[in-house]
């Protein structure tokens, strides 16, 4: 199976949102972008909300055929690894190997020193075309990057494996961005070099850019330095690409890839540029904007509670993706203040236009990873959101073209 040259995973919490998030592909079609949407969901999530991997399946297969729509579409087993993925492969044409925990675990020291044998052409200057300055690859440096990296490629090569001894068809993609430390070009060169070596034919590869991809919030970093660095990203892969005979369709993948709005231009520009692929991985940004929905369609109360669980149950909460938010609890308002707002105050503070004089970061972040409090109420959720399908929906699709397919894509 073939990925598209461009792709937009679209996550959604609770599986009400799919013909919705579907309706902004649509429309960016009729602006001339063609893009294969793609329903993501982790393991971690489907706990959280109690579903199965099946369930995504049926969510797009419904906004499909509700939609009409003929493009390509995939549903992906986001971040799993051995222990998680039997339950995804009935469902899943596209599987995230999400091997960042193996990352600084080494492999034995004779198949470190193989890699090296195998790969100690490259010492010296790299020249790639496109990158002003050669890389610099040092033994040293070469022996470190095995060290720290070909045990967790190993392990995608198990994954990948035991998923194709009971899958025919289906889109590799391969996670190092959930790690302490961002990988700078050489190391992506000698991952891709590791994975070709292990046999996996992946396809999207997403490792850890420079800078801070919070959760539903904006990139936080020196913009320069992440456009150097995807640029010659954008290189490395077409080099390996030739270099290792690895797919064609091989393409960046950003993952927490959702209100980034600042790096988009840096993005659009490159892919451009380079005549590149591309898959962005917009999260949780659905759940936010059916709360922003639910404000506005006057369900006061029951956003008011969800934000009163959330800031009482900060640390539970929090905890799980402290590597991906930057909370300053002290710019949290009181629940007892948010009890005093309206609902489009509340609306307002949620929805990320950095303009608005209402809008608070960290109210956000705490309610991007709060979805726990709202799948504890089940269908007092999930039948508010029913109720208020079409102001819900617009927001949802309004979110996803205006403020991320298009300044991505267009």
């Amino acid at each position: 199976m073939i990925i598209e040259k461009f792709s937009i995973g679209m996550g959604d919490r609770f599986a009400h949102q799919g013909e919705a998030q579907l309706r902004a592909v649509v429309e960016a079609k009729k602006l001339g972008i063609e893009l294969a949407p793609v329903w993501n969901k982790s393991n971690r999530e489907h706990k959280i909300v109690k579903s199965e991997p099946s369930s995504v399946r049926a969510e797009a297969d419904a906004a499909v055929a509700a939609l009409g729509w003929k493009g390509p579409y995939h549903v992906d087993a986001d971040h799993i690894g051995l222990a998680t993925v039997d339950a995804f492969i009935g469902a899943s044409d596209f599987f995230t190997l999400d091997v960042a925990d193996f990352v600084a675990k080494p492999a034995p020291a004779e198949e470190i020193e193989r890699f090296v044998a195998g790969h100690r052409k490259y010492v010296g200057k790299l020249a790639i075309e496109g990158i002003a300055e050669p890389l610099e690859v040092t033994e040293e440096s070469l022996r470190c990057a095995a060290a720290k990296f070909l045990f967790a490629m190993q392990e995608a090569g198990r994954i990948y494996r035991h998923i194709r001894e009971r899958k025919e068809s289906f889109v590799t993609e391969v996670s190092v961005d959930e790690t302490d430390t961002p990988q700078n070009p050489a190391e992506l060169f000698l991952i891709l070099a590791m994975l070709a070596q292990e046999g996996v034919p992946v396809q999207t590869i997403a490792p850890k850019f420079t800078g801070r991809f919070n959760k539903g919030v904006d990139y936080v970093g020196d913009l320069k330095q992440f456009e150097k660095e995807f640029d010659e990203d954008l290189c490395v892969v077409a080099f390996a690409i030739r270099e290792f005979g690895l797919p064609a369709s091989l393409k960046l993948s950003v993952h927490s890839g959702s209100d980034k709005f600042s790096i988009y231009p840096i993005i659009n520009r490159l892919v451009k540029k380079h005549g590149a692929g591309l898959h962005v991985k917009t999260a949780g940004t659905t759940w936010l904007e059916e709360l922003v929905g639910l404000a506005e369609a006057g369900e006061e109360a029951l956003v008011k509670e969800i934000y009163r669980g959330a800031y009482a149950r900060y640390d539970e909460l929090a905890a799980p993706y402290s590597t991906v938010i930057d909370i300053d609890r002290s710019k949290l308002p009181t629940p007892e203040e948010v009890d005093g707002w309206s609902c489009q105050r509340f609306a307002a503070s949620l929805r990320h236009i950095q303009s608005s004089p209402d809008y608070n970061l960290h109210f956000r972040q705490l309610l991007h990873v709060a979805f726990k409090v709202a799948a504890e109420l089940g269908s007092r959720y999930t039948d508010a959101l029913k109720k208020n399908a079409a102001v819900v929906g617009r927001n949802v699709t309004e979110n996803l073209l205006e403020r991320h397919i298009k300044p991505i894509f267009a």
